[in-house]
């Protein structure tokens, strides 16, 4: 069992940063894949970035060059350095974990966070 506890949301004007961080629990954290996701009002999940074990990275193509995915395996963190964020970025950041491979299907994931606002004001 994993659990996913996700901070550093907040409202930030467009062109500016922000950093999520997904914590998690249990001993087998460095042996999981993680993803982050997005839901904005009335429009479906998306995936955004996901990291493997091992450290490779894949990212939606709307947030290629602008978001970084990394984890440290020894705080069992996740996070999401997100920079020049743009209006279409709001939406409700959500972590999640599966094991295998990265996955940009989020019904393939088995552990989810409760998600964390992110605002951009245009």
């Amino acid at each position: 069992q994993v659990q996913l506890v996700e901070s550093g949301g907040g409202l930030v004007q467009a062109g500016g940063s922000l950093r999520l961080s997904c914590a998690a629990s249990g001993r087998t954290f460095s042996s999981y894949a993680m993803g982050w996701f997005r839901q904005a009002p009335g429009k479906e999940r998306e995936f955004v970035a996901g990291i493997s074990w091992s450290g490779g990275s894949r990212y939606a193509d709307s947030v290629k060059g602008r978001f970084t995915i990394s984890r440290d395996n020894a705080k069992n963190t996740v996070y999401l350095q997100m920079n020049s964020l743009k209006s279409e970025d709001t939406a409700v950041y959500y972590c999640a974990a599966k094991g295998g491979v990265v996955a940009s299907n989020g019904s393939r994931y088995d552990y989810w966070g409760q998600g964390t606002q992110v605002t951009v004001s245009s």
